[in-house]
């Protein structure tokens, strides 16, 4: 997946989740804006929903953010035209938390070790969420092998 600069500058923008489609995707109603927000969150990378752990990541972030006013941090876009950002309810990042709880992977690239490796290593040595499962795949490696979700029938 390749990012875009949306601006030189970073922007926030606040507003409510209307939606949360999967554990790193979700809707923001920003104000002034007719059309919601699509936002991937930045650094991580949860389960597909059709992959174990997926419903439960997509479940965690909805309990969690839904109807909330939250803050959106980007300048980027992904090639599916998401808004890649920093979520942040109540001043807490919701990436961070996502891994925290054991519902995603931090996105890594080119051997870094992405902005939760922290977080990740602990979430994985205390067994919490998809890492109970000592076998729980990354979803990077299950969408190489099974493809994505939304393309199966």
């Amino acid at each position: 997946m390749t990012f875009q600069a949306a601006a030189s500058t970073r922007q926030a923008q606040s507003g409510v989740v209307t939606r949360v489609v999967d554990g790193d995707t979700l809707w923001v109603k920003t104000s002034g804006s007719q059309q919601p927000l699509k936002v991937r969150l930045q650094g991580i990378d949860a389960p597909e929903i059709c992959q174990p752990g997926g419903k439960q990541a997509r479940e965690a972030l909805k309990r969690r953010v839904l109807g909330k006013s939250v803050t959106v941090t980007s300048n980027a876009h992904d090639d599916y035209g998401r808004t890649v950002g920093t979520l942040h309810l109540q001043g807490q990042d919701m990436g961070r938390w996502l891994v925290a709880e054991g519902h995603a992977w931090v996105y890594s690239y080119r051997h870094k070790k992405g902005p939760y490796a922290g977080e990740l290593r602990q979430a994985r040595l205390a067994g919490r969420g998809v890492f109970s499962d000592v076998a729980a795949e990354e979803p990077r490696l299950f969408r190489k092998r099974h493809g994505s979700c939304h393309l199966r029938p």
